[in-house]
């Protein structure tokens, strides 16, 4: 009792999350079911049982000062655990669609694919795909877990390693006359296709000696469409090796350029938030995800 004693009023903290998580009182407000003035009143309350400011004031947006976002932080894990234990021990979690995000290309070229023989084997999970190249954000009650390309690295999250994969340059032999080249800045002389709101070609280049990153121009595309593009010669297209093995081996593309050696780190991450206890329904994809992985993994 004493821990909890010394604890501000949940309905003050409860009402700081709100205005974290909405930017505004009014926003709180609406979440809450209250008016923005009883939200100021709480926010106010708290600074004063805990002696700290939470908010600068007098700025046209909300911001949180360091001690502020802190706190939001350990709010929104706590609420966010309460929130699904909550859900578990009421069943109304359990009825909620399995939710993933992940990127267009991944999406299109690795995960449908392959997604009848998850649907087979659990027929009454509903299931809802985020394919975006933004990140989403990993919240109770939202995305379950992401698949992301990267190192890892990301702060925040857990992140484990499911399918490790080079970064490669690739090109329909109409295009560049069926040729491989160890020069990267040779290929900054072509025209680029690049998904939308990934920014490989740049960084790829710019990581190899061409000034700035710049090409001879650059096509944005979705999903998909990037990869289609360039089977039809229509530009040079960097992209993860996994997605493109078949269309090298059949002589669709051509492969104009790999890292000599295969990073150990960089690849393909199933992504949940930190200390995360997963849903049953997630489990059971991640499961599977990590099974068809090992499949891939032992073809190669």
């Amino acid at each position: 009792m004493t821990a909890w004693q010394n604890m501000p009023p949940l309905t003050a903290l409860r009402a700081f999350a709100a205005l974290a998580e909405a930017g505004s009182a009014q926003a709180a407000g609406a979440l809450l079911n209250v008016s923005h003035a009883a939200v100021s009143q709480q926010i106010k309350a708290l600074e004063a049982h805990m002696g700290l400011a939470l908010v600068v004031r007098g700025g046209r947006r909300l911001e949180l000062t360091e001690e502020g976002a802190r706190l939001a932080g350990a709010l929104e894990l706590g609420f966010g655990a309460i929130e699904q234990v909550v859900g578990e021990l009421t069943g109304r979690d359990a009825r909620r669609a399995l939710q993933i995000s992940t990127t267009p290309s991944f999406a299109a070229n690795w995960l449908l694919p392959r997604l009848p023989s998850f649907r087979a084997n659990h027929k009454n999970i509903e299931l809802m795909m985020n394919a975006s190249p933004a990140l989403a954000s990993l919240e109770a009650g939202g995305i379950d877990l992401a698949i992301r390309h990267g190192e890892g690295d990301w702060q925040g999250v857990d992140a484990e390693l499911i399918l490790p994969t080079d970064i490669v340059v690739v090109a329909a032999p109409s295009l560049v006359q069926g040729g491989k080249t160890t020069d990267p800045t040779d290929l900054s002389t072509f025209h680029w296709l690049l998904e939308e709101g990934v920014h490989e070609a740049s960084r790829w280049l710019r990581g190899h000696g061409v000034d700035n990153g710049r090409v001879e121009g650059v096509t944005y595309l979705s999903g998909s469409m990037t990869l289609e593009a360039a089977r039809r010669g229509q530009g040079i297209v960097s992209m993860a090796r996994l997605f493109v093995e078949n269309d090298i081996a059949e002589g669709r593309l051509s492969l104009l350029y790999e890292e000599p050696e295969r990073s150990m780190t960089g690849g393909y991450y199933l992504v949940t938030r930190k200390g995360a206890v997963l849903r049953p329904v997630a489990k059971a994809f991640a499961a599977w995800l990590r099974a068809e992985a090992r499949l891939k993994k032992n073809l190669i």
